[in-house]
């Protein structure tokens, strides 16, 4: 008798587990359809593509659990390291203004914790991403992986070296400012390809280059605030 009423608990309890479980991805779900509709569809980005992945990607799964009610805040994070995940808006404006197309290959210089680079894989072909922490690059692509992802590829490195071997690439997302345009980066862009990067030290401001058969095309986005993008050794 005293075995049935501790399995009875044990159902019971799991079956609690499952309810808060379920209430809690249903409170998740209805803050990030806040999230699009209220921080980023309603200042102005568009591209279906974006708008359908920023819903898709369960974002509080890609910051550390102390700040997982914030998760869909209009703010950035911090991650450890000295690092942040974007705020998501940013995160959707760099996204749409690299202008991606289902197909592409993508170059990322600063994954994170894997929020955008997973935006970024809902959209294109393939993604490459390279991190200068190495205990952010492992543990981000064990998330990663964990979660589905079977088209992004994470090296650890040092991103102003890019990713020379897979290039050329469509478009490169870079998630941290250095103080000028890295040239290597630019030529790893196809003739047509689009790099979204903020540049600059206390004042930054974010452009898209694109590469042309005579040279690049500079335009000015909007001035942002990025953690400094740092040199280091790439591991082999």
């Amino acid at each position: 008798m005293r075995k049935q009423v501790t399995l009875l608990f044990i159902v019971f309890m799991f079956g609690l587990c499952d309810v808060a479980f379920a209430e809690a991805e249903g409170f998740y779900t209805r803050k990030r359809t806040l999230m699009v509709d209220e921080q980023i569809e309603a200042r102005g980005i568009s591209d279906e593509k974006v708008l359908e992945a920023m819903r898709s990607v369960e974002r509080h799964l890609f910051v550390p659990a102390i700040w997982r009610f914030m998760a869909y805040a209009d703010r950035p994070l911090g991650i450890g390291y000295g690092q942040t995940i974007s705020q998501p808006y940013i995160v959707a404006y760099m996204t749409e203004a690299a202008l991606l197309a289902p197909g592409d290959k993508v170059l990322e210089i600063g994954i994170g914790s894997g929020y955008q680079a997973a935006i970024l894989a809902e959209i294109v072909g393939d993604v490459y991403t390279i991190e200068i922490v190495e205990l952010l690059a492992e543990s981000s692509e064990k998330r990663l992986k964990g979660l589905g992802y079977t088209n992004i590829f994470v090296r650890y490195g040092d991103g102003y070296k890019g990713w020379p071997e897979e290039a050329p690439f469509d478009a490169i997302v870079v998630t941290a400012a250095p103080a000028a345009i890295p040239e290597e980066l630019v030529g790893q862009l196809k003739v047509g390809g689009r790099m979204v990067i903020p540049v600059g030290s206390f004042y930054q401001q974010l452009y898209r280059i694109t590469k042309t058969e005579n040279g690049t095309k500079k335009e000015t986005l909007l001035p942002v605030r990025f953690v400094p993008m740092v040199h280091g050794e790439e591991k082999e």
